[in-house]
Order: structure tokens, then sequence, then C-alpha cells
């Protein structure tokens, strides 16, 4: 039995329930996708439950205010994917009658979208004959085929690209697609894979050579930056100061307190410019220790200082402690204002 039959038949008999699985509607598929993006299962399934309710049509998510999609996104991180969901829809709402496109070719050029989202939502919605590539399918067609191409480099996406479409069932590619998938997350994982019990044992290069840890080869190293980011509580009894970052930088558009960047975690440089700054104010650290938050790149190290001040100054946005819950925020403020002042979410 050939590859591609063997893993549509252990499908067929592990397949996970999952409500984007139900549908071939391409709206849904493709709100799944982007959901799931950098994202697990069971972290997605509740956002895409989120979204389905309150947006059940494109119209529903096109016509919604960017604030209220940021705000169902909350936790999820990557915000961009918020942004660029919000835009598409808008586009296919505004520009093609909010009607999806229905070609690999067509669906790819939209905002948001790159090779493997363009190929699931093509061939989970449409059956067009294209195999997804992501570090499921890298990760199982390196192992049994004992390609040694390291997916770090760009043109190594090809090699993969070409063979995973010579092996996708052009009959069933969603099934297909589905089912490598599965494979990956459920049976050939990263770390402690099921060899033992695995389909393709007999035949699978990495298990026969022992080089299942070695495969798939991955050289580039990530370059972590470290920022370090000083909150200020600006309080005037039930009210404090908060913004909205507008630049292109991470968390763009979500909301925030005034902020402090500093170049290290000198403590004492802050507490001067600080007291420059409110020179009558008790500067007070309420973040007993300083809170460590990792993004891809960039490794955040957060402090929070709260200052009592007698008035806000006009150009200031403020809120209610209370109404605090309205806005959308990075999870990492978010779950500091929540406990802080003891607030639950809305």
């Amino acid at each position: 039995m050939n590859f591609t039959n063997q893993l549509l038949n252990w499908y067929k008999k592990h397949k996970r329930s999952l409500p984007w699985r139900t549908t071939v509607n391409p709206y849904y598929i493709w709100l799944s996708e982007i959901i799931l993006q950098q994202t697990r299962i069971e972290q997605g399934l509740p956002y895409y439950e989120a979204f389905t309710t309150k947006f059940p049509t494109l119209k529903d998510l096109a016509t919604a205010d960017e604030d209220a999609v940021l705000k169902l996104w909350q936790g999820l991180g990557y915000y961009s994917r918020a942004r660029n969901l919000h835009f598409t829809a808008q586009y296919i709402y505004k520009e093609l009658n909010s009607v999806f496109p229905k070609s690999y070719a067509e669906i790819i050029k939209l905002k948001g979208i790159g090779p493997y989202t363009a190929a699931a939502i093509a061939s989970f919605a449409y059956k067009e004959p294209i195999a997804v590539v992501d570090g499921n399918v890298f990760r199982v067609l390196a192992r049994f085929f004992g390609i040694h191409d390291d997916i770090a480099v760009t043109k190594t996406r090809t090699i993969f690209q070409n063979l995973a479409n010579e092996l996708i069932s052009t009959k069933h590619p969603d099934l297909f697609n589905h089912a490598i998938m599965d494979f990956g997350a459920t049976v050939c994982l990263p770390a402690n894979p099921k060899c033992n019990s695995c389909i393709f044992n007999e035949n699978c290069f990495a298990f026969l050579k022992n080089e299942v840890a070695q495969l798939p080869v991955k050289n580039k190293k990530i370059s972590v930056k470290n920022r370090y980011l000083n909150y200020l509580i600006l309080r005037k009894n039930n009210e404090i100061v908060i913004q909205q970052r507008t630049e292109k930088d991470i968390w763009q558009q979500l909301f925030e307190l005034p902020l402090f960047e500093t170049s290290s975690d000198n403590e004492e440089e802050l507490f001067i410019h600080l007291s420059n700054l409110y020179p009558n104010n008790n500067i007070k650290k309420v973040t007993a220790n300083t809170i460590k938050h990792k993004l891809s790149h960039q490794q955040l190290h957060i402090n929070f200082y709260e200052i009592n001040i007698s008035e806000f100054t006009s150009n200031q946005q403020t809120s209610a402690i209370n109404d605090l819950h309205t806005y959308a925020y990075p999870i990492v403020i978010w779950n500091f204002l929540k406990d802080f002042f003891t607030l639950e979410k809305n």
C-alpha cells in the first residue's frame, strides 16, 4: 500500500472532530485557519466559536468596528492577524460583492493569506488538489522520505511543496491535507514521536536509519531582542490614563498604559527620570517581580508603577477603572489590570 492510501486509511480511524471540518463554507474555513496560525487547536477553538457566534457571516465581520474585532481577539497574540482578517473581510464584502475567491491562485492574493492558508481554503472548501505544507508536513515528509534539506532555507519549501502535491489524493485532497496535519500533530511529533506504533515504521527512512531526532533539518536560529517596558498607572480617584498603540510595532491599535521604554532594567535611572516628570508625586512600583512575556522574536521585561496625580492633561485619554474591560489590550497588560484592580472580563 502506498503512502497516500496508508495515510487516508489511518485518518478514517483517527480523525479529530473539529467544527470547521464539518463545513465547506470558505468564510468559516478561512476564520479557522487564521485563528489557528501560531495557535494550538485547544486554545483556538473557543475563539473560533466566539467569532462565528458574534460574526456569523462575512458581512457581519466586514461591517464590525476594528476595535470590536481586536477585543474579541484579545489573548490570541499576533494581532496583525486580526487586523488583516478584518481588512480582507471588508475587501471581499465591498470589492467582491461578498463572494469568496474560489481558487488557490485568487485566494493567495488576499491580504494576510500565504501559501499554506490558501492551500487549506482551496482544498477544504473547493477540493482543489493543492497540498498544505506546514511544520507538521515538513516533519512527516522529511522523516519518511529522508529529506535532509534545511527547512529554514526558503527554496526548501519548493521541494516539500512539489513532493506533497505529487502525493495528494486528487479525489480527496481535503482529506489528505487533514490527514497529514493530524498525523504530524498526534503521531509524528517533534519530540517523543510514537514510532513504535506508527503505520509507516517499516518504510520510514528516519526510523530505519535512527535519524528521527535529526529530521527535519532546521539550522536557522532566531535572534531574540530584549525590551524593557515600564508602564505608569496615572491615577486620579477611580480614573486612569490609557493610550492606543498607533505605531507600526507590536500590539498595534491595542490599548495600554502610558509607557516608558528603556534600554535596560536600570531601575534607579528610571526613578530619577520619573521623579523629574512627577516631582510632587509618590511613585510606587506595584510589580513585585518583573513580568517576562515572550513574543516570537522579542523578550519583554515589564514593570508597572502607580502615580497618583491631581489633574489629567487635556491630551490624555482616560477611563474609569470599572470601564477598563471595554478596551482591547495585549493579554499581559489586561491580566495585570484585571488582577490589580480586581476586575472581571466582560
